[in-house]
């Protein structure tokens, strides 16, 4: 952890970035008049997952003779009876 004043941290802000980023440091702390004020840390960006694939496991099974039984009922959502 490193403390810097506000001057300084104005004045270094792309040197104290580049100290998070190689982890050489964890957290940068920013002090007014060496009072702490705000802390500075890596974001770490959310795993995401893969888009194919993203339904898997959320719905049930259905068989090719009941799938097909829907078109009916799709038809007639799109284009009324």
């Amino acid at each position: 952890m490193t403390q810097v004043n506000m001057l300084e941290a104005k004045t270094h802000f792309s040197k104290l970035i580049r100290l998070l980023e190689t982890k050489e440091e964890d957290e940068i702390i920013i002090a007014r008049d060496n009072s702490p004020v705000a802390k500075i840390v890596l974001y770490v960006k959310p795993e995401t997952s893969k888009r194919i694939g993203v339904a898997k496991g959320k719905h049930r099974p259905i068989d090719l003779e009941t799938f097909n039984s829907l078109n009916d009922e799709i038809a007639k959502e799109f284009y009324g009876d």
